[in-house]
């Protein structure tokens, strides 16, 4: 079975849709990563809800501008009043204005009635501009998701390159490693065909070719479910990917420098925006307590079919006429300051405010989580790095001290001084450090991407390229 690679800080799956890279050029990781930004679909989303959290935003700015409404109604029917109270429960009764007159008639003719009505809520103890904060802030707490997201893709994103880099380094290896058992196939079968070696190490020659195809295989399958990966993470069709493999054989120059000490962690700073709308959420419940003043006007134009004397000089002073009815001859305006509060209310915000602030400082709890973990993953990233570093220098000598064994126990056996067993375990040694020599280089890169990934400095690890 094939080494796992280490898996990056933050690793989430996305599905993301863009035209297919071409196999004949090189991607760059610089290349990847912003084709991912650009096409993520969790990005485009969290874009698309910053944007609806704007214009709810500037929609809460404009409901602090006064009521302004226009009606107008043609009606036909009688007039027929009775004296006794009403109550127009639920917006059910009508509003027919004639005498109370001895007896039930149905003179019926036009009406109309014009208004206009101005409302506005001017004062309510800063109900409106904390209802603006809040909006203000759900928007900022859209945005530092989206930012958040926006990184955590960078580091999945550099993750699956440096994974199917290694995979790749991986498949070479093992080509190797068949090339090599060939080559010793087609020596010990012409030593064995000229009676020079027993036909047991034909057999044992035959076996190793046979593993090392079978763990090509299993190499090849691995390297295309992490060119999978990345096709998945940038949006194209799964195809073969020609990496950049240059970068990887050399030491980043900005393993021990510090990341950036004046920026909030992308995470840390979502998690404190919910503190933020969670507080602002608190202090716009907080003012239903209080009453709202309002300024109110209206202007009314009516007209009636129902002569003035109808009912005092008989019931025959009405016209049905349609023109007639629906001119306004009468008019009225109506000026006016209230304030409403209810009294009860106090009661129930004040539970609701208790409740808000509660949740606030369950947001504060996971905030703190968050930045412990993040401080573990930091101190765990300078680790790795210390111990890739050690691995990276020890790569050396074993390839070279490999190497001479396996050339030194070829050409002793070409010459009939040493056994079969004594080869093949001279091609496990250096086939075990060339795919060493494979992960230790990227695990150097994987070490930097966990440290950046836990600081929340992408740029520390992007700027290497």
């Amino acid at each position: 079975m094939l080494k796992k690679l280490p898996v990056s800080l933050l690793g989430f799956l996305g599905f993301v849709c863009i035209p297919a890279v071409s196999n004949a050029q090189v991607l760059t990781l610089k290349d990847a990563v912003q084709a991912g930004l650009q096409q993520y679909s969790a990005i485009k989303a969290k874009a698309r809800y910053v944007d609806a959290s704007k214009a709810s935003a500037r929609q809460s700015v404009k409901e602090y501008y006064p009521d302004l409404s226009i009606s107008f109604q043609h009606d036909y029917g009688t007039v027929n009043g009775q004296t006794g109270p009403l109550y127009g429960f639920r917006g059910l009764g009508t509003a027919s204005s004639g005498q109370p007159l001895a007896e039930q008639n149905w003179h019926a003719a036009f009406g109309s009635l014009y208004l206009t009505n101005v409302n506005w809520d001017f004062y309510s103890f800063g109900r409106a501009r904390e209802k603006i904060k809040t909006a203000e802030a759900v928007v900022a707490r859209d945005e530092s998701d989206l930012a958040q997201e926006q990184f955590q893709h960078e580091v999945r994103v550099a993750g699956a390159y440096l994974n199917l880099l290694a995979a790749q380094r991986l498949t070479q290896s093992w080509q190797n490693n068949l090339d090599r058992a060939i080559a010793l196939q087609n020596i010990v079968t012409t030593r064995v065909k000229n009676g020079l070696n027993a036909g047991v190490d034909s057999s044992l020659a035959n076996a190793e070719v046979s593993n090392a195809r079978i763990v090509l295989t299993r190499s090849r399958d691995y390297e295309q479910e992490q060119a999978n990966q990345l096709a998945i993470l940038m949006g194209v069709p799964h195809q073969s990917f020609q990496l950049d493999s240059q970068f990887v054989s050399r030491i980043p120059a900005a393993l021990y420098d510090s990341a950036s000490s004046s920026q909030l962690h992308p995470l840390l700073g979502y998690f404190q925006k919910r503190i933020d709308l969670s507080n602002e959420q608190a202090k716009y419940f907080k003012t239903f307590s209080y009453p709202t003043f309002t300024l109110f006007g209206v202007f009314q134009g009516r007209g009636s079919g129902f002569s003035p004397d109808y009912g005092f000089n008989g019931l025959d002073k009405y016209s049905q006429s349609y023109a007639k009815g629906i001119d306004p001859t009468r008019a009225n305006y109506l000026l006016g300051v209230g304030m409403i509060w209810n009294l009860t209310t106090p009661l129930r915000v004040h539970h609701q405010v208790a409740s808000q602030k509660f949740i606030s400082q369950a947001l504060k709890e996971e905030y703190v989580l968050t930045d412990q973990r993040l401080k573990a993953q930091l101190a765990l990233a300078d680790n790795k790095i210390k111990n890739a570093l050690d691995n990276y220098r020890e790569v050396p000598v074993q390839i070279k001290a490999a190497s001479d064994a396996f050339l030194q126990k070829s050409v002793l056996y070409k010459n009939g001084l040493t056994n079969m067993v004594d080869v093949t375990q001279a091609l496990y040694a250096l086939n075990r450090a060339e795919t060493d020599r494979a992960i230790t280089y990227n695990n150097v890169w994987q070490a930097l991407l966990l440290k950046a990934a836990a600081s929340g400095d992408f740029d520390l690890f992007i700027n290497e390229f």
